[in-house]
């Protein structure tokens, strides 16, 4: 019975996502090739509009172990309707290629956008993130991290850089440290294969048996670890369950303390950084993550 539970509550998720892409507009160019593995594909929508347009890309959850780029949030129209462009992109997962695969592959996709950026007609200086959980975490930690680009690449697509404009992201981890984020939410978190599968482990108890193997990416993956006062702004929302100890793995995981903590950290770097989190915390300028992105993509440079 559990199973037979399992397989249609996936039926209903797949019927459910494509749905969702049938209310899409078609992409303008489908599964473009950003990198050498077979995950390493992009779907881009051009916008209409005088000049370069600015461009939003998703970038899908999923706990760096599953999810596609079809399962698009909200409405990819109401932003090709203010000349914002559109990109979301697939990348290689843990069980394929633990980190830094699923957040490297990322960058090189916001590399490979700007050097595009002549033929599908893309303003480089106006390029922002947006994805909730894992697609969350790689945003923020684009955002937040030091420019990958290299001048003396000889692939021209690395030469181009990874900063952006923004970012505005649901439910997403600011670390993935389990020495920081189960002070932080509890034991439960722990229990969230996202965390032990993004570095390979089998298993927590394997991964915590052998920590010190492990901290380096840890510690590099936690978006957390990179603010400074020069990033980027940020918009984070969040469910509003605060209990503490979080009740479970999809609470924790998710958990509206990995913003409260960001949002500290930013303030006291001096970052731009609004935390949306119903009945708890709210943002004096934004209502809601469609009205940042629109604001950060076509408001002045200034």
């Amino acid at each position: 019975m559990q199973r037979l539970l399992l397989s249609l509550a996936a039926a209903l998720a797949l019927m459910t996502s494509t749905a969702l892409a049938a209310d899409q507009p078609k992409p303008t160019y489908a599964d473009v090739s950003y990198g050498p593995y077979k995950m390493d594909k992009l779907d881009f929508w051009e916008a209409k509009g005088e000049g370069p347009r600015p461009l939003l890309v998703y970038i899908h959850g999923g706990g760096w172990i599953g999810g596609d780029k079809a399962r698009l949030p909200g409405n990819i129209k109401t932003f090709l309707d203010k000349g914002i462009s559109y990109a979301a992109v697939n990348y290689r997962l843990t069980g394929e290629a633990p980190l830094p695969a699923p957040v490297h592959d990322a960058a090189r996709a916001i590399q490979f956008l700007r050097h595009k950026a002549k033929e599908w007609n893309i303003n480089k200086n106006k390029i922002a993130l947006t994805g909730g959980s894992a697609g969350a975490c790689t945003s923020m930690w684009l955002l937040c991290h030091d420019d990958m680009a290299d001048p003396k690449a000889k692939d021209p697509v690395l030469r181009e850089s990874t900063r952006v404009t923004a970012a505005a992201v649901g439910g997403g981890q600011t670390s993935i440290d389990p020495k920081v984020i189960e002070p932080w939410l509890g034991p439960n978190v722990l229990k969230h294969a996202m965390i032990y599968k993004s570095v390979g482990g089998n298993s927590m108890q394997e991964v915590m048996d052998n920590y010190e193997k492990h901290a380096a990416l840890y510690k590099e993956f936690s978006p957390y670890n990179h603010v400074t006062a020069d990033d980027p702004p940020l918009l984070m929302t969040y469910g509003n369950n605060m209990k503490l100890p979080s009740e479970n793995a999809g609470h924790g995981i998710h958990h509206p303390v990995y913003g409260v903590k960001m949002k500290e950290k930013a303030d006291k770097a001096g970052m731009e950084c609004h935390l949306l989190i119903p009945g708890v915390s709210q943002s004096e300028k934004y209502k809601n993550t469609n009205d940042f992105l629109i604001d950060k993509l076509t408001g002045d440079d200034s």
